[in-house]
């Protein structure tokens, strides 16, 4: 049976407020949707109404489930079980067999075990535990960790369990909410690849919109109390909602400003681009964004970060500098950011960028080297912890009013508006303010100071995707420098110049782009799986006869392994070539007389074109991670 998800006519209230009215779609196999909307418009009651959490107040729902749903849980008790156990849990009906077995066993019931025993195979029990470590592996697990205690780890990590449960689980039906919150980007590109794969209905929220882009295939986006499909994934729903709005005349003239204002800084870009390949990616976003800035003329949030007052070259510079905890010293580097500067910083947890920002702010000592500050150098850190240090009782006025107490009462007004804070939101208490409300107010404290170096550790934590759009386009625009950490792809494309990758214990240049650095993550993790089978090969060691015995089996590996390896380097070509055309594509898409009324032709032909090759870029590119995950399987069993 192939699933299907009907929903016929629905209308829902909550808490006293309609948020949706008599409104139907109709979800199909092999879907896999993008839940959007802004704040508080509906996206996880819809969720909840799917899953049986909540009732419609009218209308029905059916769905046609096929094996089964699955959904992630928001919380994980602290048990006593091994996290391999706790992953293999999600399965159900394996568990249920595996018992089975067990009293089968008990009551020596010979027939009925065999009988359990092809049951077992095929729900694919012999692997099962195979499939739930790789499921950790890619999730960021390292090979110790898989026997640790559930309880032995934070909550960050248990939500990481839980999405290995949850995918662990067979299923037809699938729903996941901000399942790359507590991920890293090397877990972000990872589930990308297994959810791609993923062959019935995925119904997701997210606000990471480069995940969203390479996941779904369908975007409901909820607006006026109304389910609106868009064919295709979040990029296309932007661009298919821009042209809609740009034909409705009561916001046109309020879009031509915000079009002109992107072309503008478009073309100052694009005077100073160098060949770089992060450069050139970059002004691919940027063209991007000055495209799809219509379909943001509605949001709540407009700000920008106040120019800074003074500057001095450098700004802060590190020398032979040694950083980390104690005596230990996680990271060694020599850094120099001056006016302009615009880094990112890639790398896997616990590889020293958290400390390396912490440093710069200040916030640690050296080890060992000295720290030069500039003259002029003012510091604006944005990191997670600072949430904790809002004072609760206070208001997003009165935090600002602190730091500035001779500022007028409308200037602080005015700019908390830009974040959100509009009329009595303002002067409200932030106790009971959400996640995303105090994400907003220590940014906005952050730009309130007037930095020249702004630190940035993972801000987009919380925050939707017209905030997250609001932050790329003030950052665009901020004229001092910047360190920047996130996993969030579209912001690190669209404002980031230089990336650095933290890594055993230094920090280099990375050549090239975002896309470059996931085909490095691929191979690394190839190489670490090569490297653990060669050591683990059991060979007689010392011998003659060993060394012999291990050349000829090295040499039966090649042989095996070579048809694959060629199948791998062919789909890599293949997938170079495609690319470069598309990005020949884009590029002339990124000129804005392409726009205009005489060029509507030409821009029809080059978007077409452009959607057909990112398809067949997508194509390809699926078929490359499945051979390589086919080359690593290989490796893994030879």
């Amino acid at each position: 049976m192939r699933a299907m998800i009907n929903l016929n006519s629905i209308s829902l209230l909550r808490s006293g407020k309609t948020l949706l009215e008599d409104t139907s779609t109709i979800i199909h196999h092999g879907q896999h949707v993008g839940l959007v909307g802004s704040n508080g418009c509906g996206k996880s009651s819809l969720l909840a109404l799917l899953m049986g959490e909540l009732h419609p107040d009218q209308g029905d729902i059916s769905i046609d489930s096929g094996r089964g749903i699955a959904h992630m849980a928001q919380e994980v008790e602290a048990l006593n079980q091994q996290a391999v156990e706790y992953v293999l849990d999600g399965d159900l009906k394996l568990r249920t067999i595996e018992q089975a077995i067990v009293d089968a066993e008990q009551k020596e019931q010979h027939g009925k075990l065999a009988e359990l025993h092809e049951q077992l195979l095929q729900a694919e029990g012999y692997t099962a535990r195979s499939r739930a470590e790789q499921l950790l592996h890619g999730l960021g697990f390292t090979h110790e960790q898989v026997t640790n205690n559930v309880r032995d780890f934070s909550g960050g990590w248990r939500m990481r369990l839980n999405l290995a449960r949850t995918l662990m689980c067979p299923s037809d039906v699938l729903f996941l909410d901000e399942p790359t919150n507590h991920l890293d980007l090397d877990a972000i590109v990872w589930l990308e690849g297994f959810l791609k794969r993923y062959q019935g209905i995925l119904i997701i929220i997210s606000h990471d919109r480069d995940f969203l882009d390479e996941v779904i295939n369908v975007t409901i986006h909820i607006e006026n109390k109304k389910l609106n499909n868009y064919k295709g994934n979040y990029s296309a729903f932007e661009r298919m909602r821009s042209e809609r709005l740009q034909q409705q005349q009561a916001a046109f003239e309020k879009q031509q400003k915000q079009r002109a204002h992107m072309e503008s800084f478009v073309e100052r870009f694009r005077a100073k681009a160098t060949k770089a390949k992060q450069a050139q990616s970059r002004l691919k976003a940027l063209a991007r964004l000055e495209d799809i800035a219509p379909a943001h003329v509605n949001s709540p949030f407009t700000f920008s970060f106040p120019a800074p007052e003074k500057m001095s070259s450098p700004l802060l510079t590190l020398d032979r500098a040694e950083l980390g905890y104690g005596d230990k010293a996680l990271l060694k580097l020599k850094l120099s950011i001056l006016p302009g500067s615009r880094i990112g910083l890639l790398g896997a947890n616990g590889a020293g960028k958290s400390t390396l920002m912490k440093t710069l702010a200040n916030d640690m000592p050296l080890l060992a080297g000295e720290r030069h500050d500039g003259e002029h150098l003012k510091v604006g850190y944005f990191a997670q912890h600072q949430l904790e240090e809002l004072d609760p009782n206070a208001s997003p006025f009165l935090h600002l009013q602190r730091m500035s107490p001779t500022a007028r009462e409308q200037e602080l007004r005015t700019f908390l508006g830009g974040f959100g804070f509009h009329g009595e939101k303002a002067l409200e208490t932030i106790e009971g303010f959400s996640g995303g409300e105090q994400a907003r107010l220590a940014l906005a404290i952050v730009a309130w100071q007037k930095p020249n170096l702004l630190l940035l550790d993972e801000p987009t934590n919380h925050l939707d995707l017209e905030m997250r759009h609001a932050l790329t386009m003030a950052l665009q625009l901020f004229e001092g420098a910047m360190v920047l950490v996130s996993h969030d792809r579209n912001l690190l494309r669209s404002t980031i110049d230089d990336l650095f990758l933290v890594h055993d214990g230094k920090m280099d240049y990375f050549e090239g782009d975002l896309d470059d650095y996931s085909r490095w993550l691929l191979e690394q993790k190839q190489e670490v799986k090569s490297e653990s089978s060669d050591t683990s090969e059991g060979v007689v060691e010392h011998s003659a006869q060993g060394r012999k015995e291990q050349k000829r089996l090295a040499a039966e590996r090649r042989k095996q392994l070579k048809p694959l390896k060629s199948k791998v380097e062919k789909l890599e070509k293949k997938l170079d070539k495609q690319q470069s055309e598309q990005g020949e594509i884009e590029e002339k898409l990124s000129d804005p007389t392409i726009y205009e009324g005489a060029n509507k032709d030409r821009l029809k032909a080059l978007l077409d074109q452009q959607t057909s090759m990112k398809k067949a870029v997508a194509d390809i590119e699926e078929q490359w991670m499945e051979a390589l995950e086919e080359l690593e399987q290989m490796e893994s069993d030879i």
